[in-house]
């Protein structure tokens, strides 16, 4: 229930318009809100007027600041109160769920910093101050869940996620200042793996862990053999010329995935004889028709990577005169569409052709 509450909270916050984004629109009629962004602000002259911090920018930043106290409350009630807290710690999960946990992270953190910083700059701030207040929202939620992990029993301080977060949040920041828009963009597209029934934890009792998600709401965050992260490249914005008549809204996308991980490192049976000192692993398929005689376990070779190639839809950049429509899809641009691609997977070799892959 409080994984649903952030995940709307979120949703929430990033659909609301501040007041004055319409004005902000209307004075600037040919601002785009994925390019030709004014460039940074040109250094303060002495008799200039000092900039100040609008009241639509503070209320943003204070919506911000509450929204990540808000955030972190739900996932202490909802991750870490049921687990011991003890000493600050380090934990090795660079292997865990064949990295696609980490590509979330980055994931996460650049769509956050995307996020912030549009918010930012619909209050008619300007475009240096928006990149360094609005885009660190993203790393200063998961480096607080990262300090949560350090504290927690059952997890650790993980560097390999931080790496991740520092590089999701650096490559949003970085085009934007050297730029004025995002010429690759990460992306995230979700598809149901069927991994979800290798949840129970005790096939005698079908007792059941969850690791996979409980419902649909979480699959989309935990079902990483159902996730795809996207790198999608603006093929006009990094390759053609302004004038050059190729659709600035159609690029390419490589993507990263996996798939058959019902744990985190691997999908072996339990040692010895199951249930034998409580150790009963994870991955018994849930079938309780057949339970328990007729359990199907998921095998550790079914563990895969997945390489793609796929043309990218950049919605952010079709033409349209509606504010309030290029605002939503702005915020939907994080979202892959569905497209045709091509599938290669390392260690199997031989290409496969998807007509319709998300």
């Amino acid at each position: 229930m409080m994984k649903r509450f952030v995940s709307f909270v979120l949703l929430a916050v990033i659909l609301v318009l501040p007041s004055k984004a319409y004005d902000y629109f209307a004075s600037t009629p040919s601002l785009s809100l994925s390019t030709s962004l004014p460039p940074l602000s040109a250094p303060d002259d002495d008799n200039s007027e000092k900039p100040k911090l609008s009241k639509s920018s503070a209320i943003v930043l204070g919506s911000e600041a509450l929204l990540i106290t808000g955030i972190m409350s739900s996932l202490y009630v909802s991750w870490y109160s049921g687990s011991e807290t003890g000493g600050f710690h380090f934990c090795n999960d660079n292997s865990e769920w064949l990295q696609m946990d980490k590509v979330g992270h980055a994931n996460s953190c650049y769509n956050l910093a995307n996020f912030g910083y549009e918010a930012m700059r619909m209050t008619g701030m300007d475009e240096k101050r928006s990149i360094l207040y609005g885009a660190p929202l993203g790393m200063a939620v998961m480096t607080m869940v990262e300090i949560f992990d350090g504290l927690s029993s059952d997890w650790g301080f993980s560097w390999g996620d931080m790496g991740a977060n520092i590089l999701g949040t650096g490559l949003f920041m970085g085009q934007q200042a050297l730029w004025h828009e995002q010429r690759i963009a990460l992306k995230y597209s979700y598809h149901y793996s069927g991994c979800s029934k290798y949840n129970v934890s005790n096939p005698l009792t079908m007792e059941r862990d969850y690791i996979i998600g409980k419902d649909w709401l979480d699959r989309l965050y935990e079902d990483y053999s159902g996730i795809t992260i996207w790198a999608a490249c603006d093929v006009k914005a990094l390759f053609m010329k302004e004038q050059s008549r190729y659709p600035s809204w159609l690029g390419w996308a490589i993507g990263y995935g996996a798939e058959g991980m019902t744990g985190e490192f691997n999908n072996y049976k339990p040692a010895g004889k199951v249930g034998e000192d409580g150790n009963w692993g994870r991955g018994w398929e849930y079938d309780p028709v057949n339970a328990p005689g007729q359990l199907a376990y998921m095998p550790n070779d079914a563990r895969q990577r997945r390489l793609f190639l796929a043309p990218d839809i950049d919605i952010s950049r079709i033409p349209c005169k509606n504010k309030t429509l290029k605002h939503i899809l702005r915020v939907l641009s994080g979202i892959k569409l569905p497209t045709p691609a091509l599938e290669y997977r390392p260690g199997q070799g031989g290409l496969s052709w998807h007509w319709f892959y998300f």
